[in-house]
């Protein structure tokens, strides 16, 4: 995140930081204006299906490394009511129509043709200051967030909807019930993104929308959209997406929100004061628009009283907190903050941290030997060193100069350029400033503390954070403080030197788990795997009876009706199967002989079972038979065994087993058609297949259920070109 955006502040609005930030639009207009060259790089605008330039210069756009202008930008003059009709028309119709499975597919199509184009990307990020390990991030762990959405088709249903939870029982006699749907928003998701990661910001967010059906108009930061802008061409050359999808809005962005409706969802990556001011925009509060905002936050990382100089957790930490200053030149949302220290080893770490630092070259990430380049702008180094001098009047720089630091390759001057910066402030909970002033930069501060109480209540002065970190050997010590510091926090690591090998560190947020926090941090949520897709849909109560619900969901409701498949249901392939039809199988009376038999077999000699003489003070009035016994003496009577296109049992989902059966119970099966989920072949030798989901309802001779299962099948189709 960063802490300016040039998207459109409410006009009744007349605070200092409205007014500084029309200042700096107008001083940057200003200066592009006066630019003569003719060759200067336009950074064009995708939108309504075609690249547009905006009307004159918004923003020059300069090499962080050398300082050089290399190209301009500008979204004055789009018309964005047309833009985002645009998008929900021609988009969403394209998306909605999509089931989930295609969904999955097409985003996988697109990573594969990503990976293939990374090279030009690495390219072009040296110009943000990136080294290699920080454009790796970027684009690779971007384009990563595609693979594991699209990895997600596989927990939804081969439909464009989502069915949600269990049916709700409504009715006495069960011939009404409720149950939960979610359907694709029909608006577009509004991406407002910030500098840091041009790639990565964009896709773990459209890789969300997109996967739910819905499509995205993203803005990037005016700064570092160039490389947001040449990645978009590859998507749009490739027409993996249909068009209207994704659209592109390079420039300030005046107005982007000004005509989003309920149906939209707007998402803001930046700094907590501008998300707060669009957040509370009245367009967002009368349409009720869905906005989900994650901002700057004074991370922690808190060294463990048991990790003591001469322990692996020791080394750990020192490494951790040193890459996380430097990784990205501290320009992440996620970045280390504060350090936090047992009382006693502060002077240890201090000299630890301070030595690492010290064997880090700054400079041209194309020179050997560097590890950590530029801020991404000049205008980025004024707002740190502003931060960083603010920090100094509370606490003392123990490492680190404003202006004493070598560069190698290049020209600090001209760069963007910045040391690290590490600051001791000995008394935290009074020298508050560094719970409340972020240097977006590579800034962190260590502090003691006295005991995990205390390492908790530091850690909550920061109002919320988007994630901190424990470095600790001791499961005692990582639960008792985890379970106080949770409240406060989006994520938790805890590392130590058992997970340390395969850890993707404190600053890495996991598209399978959600990415956000509390408070200062935004309250907001992204990605978190099934969660961060559901975001983008509406829930909606049905009722009925469970045959219309059976068939709105395309999942079998107990109650619906359950005609008699023919032929058995073993006999027809994929496609051929219906929801609902059901095998309604011969019957079988429980002997004793067959309890001892299964006991025998399987080994499972419980007293319940076997000792009829145990039974006092149980639930059971004889022996009774093992519920897996029941659950393999159905699959006899269910399964049709000649050969046909059910091809093998895939397993189970759920099993239970509702009452006791005695010997002499008369036992039958109720085998039905609960649901299918497609699958797609994984090479042009593999069969065309997909998964049934079968009922199993046990019943007895009063004709209750004594046991449920859910079964699944791997069936056969009849369609083998696909």
């Amino acid at each position: 995140m960063y802490y300016f955006t040039s998207i459109r502040l409410p006009r009744r609005r007349s605070s200092k930081f409205t007014e500084f930030c029309c200042h700096l639009t107008k001083e940057r207009y200003l200066r592009a204006s006066k630019l003569k060259s003719k060759t200067m790089q336009q950074i064009k605008n995708y939108v309504c299906g075609s690249w547009v330039a905006g009307e004159g210069v918004e923003t020059p756009l300069y090499n962080a490394i050398t300082g050089e202008q290399f190209a301009e930008t500008s979204s004055k003059g789009l018309d964005y009511e047309r833009i985002l009709a645009y998008g929900r028309e021609k988009g969403g119709e394209a998306l909605r129509k999509m089931t989930f499975q295609e969904r999955g597919r097409m985003l996988k199509a697109l990573a594969l043709h990503l990976l293939t184009k990374k090279n030009t990307y690495y390219q072009l990020s040296a110009a943000t200051g990136a080294t290699k390990v920080d454009s790796w991030i970027d684009i690779e762990g971007g384009i990563g967030n595609l693979f594991a959405n699209a990895s997600l088709r596989r927990q939804f249903p081969d439909l464009p909807y989502y069915v949600d939870g269990d049916a709700a029982p409504l009715s006495k006699n069960g011939t009404f019930i409720g149950h939960h749907i979610m359907v694709p928003k029909r608006g577009v998701a509004v991406h407002i993104n910030a500098f840091n990661f041009p790639i990565w910001g964009m896709l773990e967010k459209i890789a969300v929308n997109l996967m739910a059906g819905v499509p995205a108009v993203v803005k990037p930061s005016e700064f570092t959209c160039y490389l947001t802008e040449l990645m978009v061409k590859d998507i749009i050359d490739s027409k993996i997406l249909p068009e209207g999808a994704l659209q592109l809005v390079n420039g300030l962005g005046r107005g982007i929100i000004d005509h989003v409706t309920n149906q939209d969802v707007v998402t803001f990556t930046g700094s907590a004061a501008t998300g707060k001011i669009l957040k509370g925009l009245p367009v967002i509060l009368e349409e009720s628009v869905p906005f989900n905002l994650e901002a700057d936050s004074l991370n922690a990382c808190v060294l463990g009283p048991d990790a003591t100089p001469g322990t692996a957790e020791f080394d750990l930490f020192i490494k951790e907190v040193s890459r996380e200053i430097t990784v990205k030149t501290g320009q992440k949302c996620t970045a280390v903050r504060r350090i936090l220290v047992p009382e006693n080893l502060v002077d240890e770490v201090q000299q630890a941290v301070s030595k690492r630092l010290s064997q880090t070259k700054i400079g041209d990430p194309a020179q050997e030997g560097v590890r950590m380049g530029a801020l991404a702008t000049r205008l980025q180094v004024e707002r740190v060193r502003a931060n960083v001098e603010e920090l100094a009047k509370s606490q003392e720089m123990v490492y680190g100069s404003l202006d004493a630091f070598e560069v190698v390759g290049a020209d600090k001057n001209k760069g963007a350029f910045f040391s690290p910066i590490l600051f001791l402030n000995n008394d935290p909970h009074n020298k508050t400033d560094v719970h409340n002033i972020e240097a977006f930069g590579p800034v962190s501060t260590i502090m003691p503390y006295k005991d995990l109480d205390d390492a908790v209540k530091l850690t909550e002065l920061g109002k919320g954070s988007l994630v901190t970190s424990i470095v600790t050997a001791d499961g005692k010590i990582a639960r008792e403080f985890v379970v106080n510091a949770a409240h406060m926090n989006g994520r938790i690591l805890v590392l130590n030197e058992a997970c340390s090998k395969e850890s993707t560190g404190h600053g890495s947020p996991m598209p399978m788990l959600t990415h956000g926090g509390p408070g200062r941090a935004g309250g907001g949520e992204e990605m978190g795997g099934k969660r961060g897709v559901l975001h983008y849909m509406q829930r909606t109560a049905i009722q009925g009876h469970p045959t219309t619900i059976t068939e709105i969901t395309q999942q079998f409701q107990v109650g619906a009706a359950q005609p008699e498949a023919d032929p058995h249901v073993f006999r027809k392939h994929f496609e051929e199967l219906v929801i609902g039809e059901t095998v309604f199988t011969h019957k079988h009376t429980v002997t004793v002989s067959d309890i001892v038999n299964f006991a025998n077999v399987s080994g499972d000699n419980f007293y319940a079972h076997m000792d009829e003489t145990s039974l006092d003070g149980t639930i059971f009035e004889h022996r009774v038979a093992h519920g897996y016994f029941l659950l393999s003496k159905a699959a006899g009577l269910f399964v049709d065994p000649k050969k046909g296109p059910v091809l093998l049992n895939y397993g189970v989902d759920s099993c239970r087993f509702t009452k006791p059966v005695y010997p002499g119970a008369t036992i039958g099966v109720r085998f039905t058609v609960k649901e299918k989920v497609d699958q797609e072949k994984r090479s042009e030798d593999d069969i065309a297949k997909g998964i049934v989901k079968f009922l199993v309802d046990i019943y007895d001779e009063t004709g209750e259920t004594v046991g449920l299962a859910t079964i699944l099948t791997m069936v056969k189709k009849l369609d083998q070109s696909k």
